[in-house]
């Protein structure tokens, strides 16, 4: 019998012991042994839970106990968090987690530390929800050069941007709506700035890279500029708009990693992942295109995600798990020098100064809409695009990323 610990019984925690419990037969007979949850740890006590008895308020007891062999870290932060599952590190004891945002800032050290110590830091839920995409990069998709990874990575972003796009819905009022679904925090920051999506695709890049990726040096740019008017002109382009995370490998040592709203056309598969759902594509050299498609979070599908890897800690119990994420930071490519296309959105009557300013673009105007136009400039590097959209000053509305 292998017995695990689950730190944290909120949404995700709760979710990894009802999982264990549901599936029991066959998480038991997948990890070649039976699994059992000995502790809950929580600052709270849960009176007429099922599972009250194995609550325990201080760490001390499971990390002390010879029996625990796994643990599954669902508390979230980058504080108690990162105590905990180093100290579990340094006793052997393998660590799961959902915790993108320790994952993103001492991915490489806890990994490190697990390694000498002959246990795993395994992490698939912290990318996708219950989509698998690290396993695959870390295993599936060893025998390709990965040159770019291009997700949708935030259920929250998503959601929103597909309720803009089918209902002509302002951003406030479906920030709103988001909240009242619990789709998004009272505080949306981490969603809707971009950051969320940050912390994934750096997690994601270092995979790619196997170094490190560093989430505070990512340009990230979220959605709180996107307007229900944007869309009207996707709409009539035959394009949607969603908030991308893309790594792109530059050379062997430099890639560019960003986060931004970004027009795509139609044929583009992430163009119909829609909802709170999330997609990635992994473009491999060798391979081509692949894309994983899912749950990008909530309770289940996410504790799934956990499950699968305290199943996989329980069949390499005393065997190191390899994954090629190293301390060095990776060089990343200055955004500045990355050349696109850009749909720009101004006031009317100032089409003469948009095209002074980007000549060689496309107008577009939407029959009865008075009030401002369209424009597609040609492609241009991104520092010549924001010295020509700062100078037109007032007359600009808005600007989005072409694909």
């Amino acid at each position: 019998m292998i017995q695990i610990a689950v730190l944290g019984y909120g949404t995700v925690g709760s979710g990894v012991v009802e999982v264990i419990e549901k599936n029991k037969d066959m998480v038991n007979k997948k990890s070649g042994d039976e699994i059992e949850v000995k502790y809950i740890l929580d600052l709270r006590d849960f009176p007429g839970d099922p599972y009250e008895a194995k609550v325990v308020h201080d760490f001390d007891v499971i990390v002390n106990d010879p029996e625990v062999r796994i643990i599954c870290e669902t508390m979230g932060g980058v504080g108690a968090a990162y105590q905990f599952t180093k100290a579990a590190l340094e006793k052997g004891i393998s660590v799961c987690t959902s915790n993108k945002e320790l994952v993103a800032m001492h991915g490489p050290e806890l990994l490190t530390i697990a390694r000498e110590h002959n246990c795993n830091y395994l992490f698939e839920a912290s990318v996708g929800g219950g989509i698998p995409i690290i396993r695959p990069l870390n295993y599936s998709l060893t025998a390709e050069k990965i040159e770019k990874i291009t997700g949708i990575l935030n259920g929250t972003t998503n959601y929103m941007l597909s309720k803009m796009e089918r209902e002509g819905v302002a951003y406030e009022d479906v920030l709103r709506r988001a909240q009242e679904k619990g789709y998004a925090e009272r505080n949306p920051e981490a969603d809707v700035e971009g950051h969320d999506a940050c912390r994934k695709i750096a997690i994601l890049s270092s995979l790619m890279m196997g170094k490190n990726v560093d989430s505070s040096k990512i340009y990230t740019e979220g959605i709180t500029a996107i307007t229900a008017a944007d869309f009207a002109y996707a709409k009539a382009c035959k394009k949607s708009i969603k908030l991308l995370a893309v790594s792109q490998l530059i050379s062997d040592d430099e890639v560019l990693a960003m986060v931004s709203p970004v027009m795509i056309d139609a044929e583009n598969p992430l163009s119909m992942v829609n909802g709170v759902f999330n997609a990635v594509m992994v473009t491999g050299n060798m391979l081509g295109d692949s894309m994983y498609y899912g749950k990008g979070a909530g309770k289940l599908p996410t504790a799934s995600a956990v499950v699968s890897d305290v199943v996989d800690c329980a069949r390499h119990l005393g065997k190191v798990i390899m994954c090629f994420w190293d301390k060095e930071d990776a060089k990343l490519a200055c955004v500045d020098d990355m050349t696109r296309a850009f749909f720009v959105r101004a006031k009317a009557g100032v089409q003469d100064a948009v095209k002074a300013a980007f000549p060689g673009g496309e107008s577009i105007t939407i029959p009865g809409r008075t009030e401002d136009f369209g424009y597609f400039t040609g492609r241009m590097t991104e520092k010549e695009f924001a010295a020509k959209y700062d100078s037109l000053g007032d007359k600009v509305l808005g600007r989005i990323r072409m694909e």
